[in-house]
């Protein structure tokens, strides 16, 4: 397979995070579409220099954070609180209504983090490990969990305030 092929082939099979990325961090549809090319773009610029003994999602995310963060930072956009609908893996009838509220209101929440915050907190919310999250954002181990508590305690007094 030659590397066209076989980027493309990556990039389908790992389009999910890189819409997570996208929708975490900017506001509007045609903002997320251009991020989300802006992404592709910089990890096709890279394609050739990823060491295949690191994981691929944790290269995807590296790329991927690093792009959105310094898209906003060029653009010096605010980014506004708005509800973000990550639910797209699982229909909304098998979700009772209770927990979807508690959804979109993490999700309210997260969208009021700094740059750095959302993107620890959605790793974390993706499964990864400390380590990895510590690969992906370059902090220490120790670091991460600081943070993730730290994130954590912000989120939980924002929606106490909010009530």
């Amino acid at each position: 397979m030659d590397t066209k092929s076989r980027f493309t082939k990556i990039i389908k099979e790992n389009e999910g995070l890189i819409y997570k990325v996208t929708t975490l961090y900017t506001n509007s549809v045609q903002d997320r579409k251009d991020l989300y090319q802006e992404i592709v773009y910089q990890l096709w610029k890279s394609f050739d220099s990823f060491n295949e003994q690191a994981k691929l999602s944790t290269w995807m995310y590296r790329v991927a954070l690093n792009t959105a963060i310094f898209n906003l930072k060029q653009t010096k956009r605010r980014i506004q609180t708005t509800s973000i609908d990550f639910r797209t893996e699982q229909p909304s009838e098998e979700i009772d209504k209770t927990e979807e509220e508690r959804i979109n209101l993490l999700y309210e929440h997260i969208q009021m983090l700094n740059l750095l915050e959302k993107g620890i907190i959605l790793l974390y919310l993706e499964g990864k490990s400390h380590e990895e999250i510590a690969s992906i954002v370059g902090i220490s181990i120790s670091n991460v969990g600081t943070k993730i508590s730290r994130i954590r305690e912000k989120i939980k007094s924002q929606i106490i305030k909010k009530k």
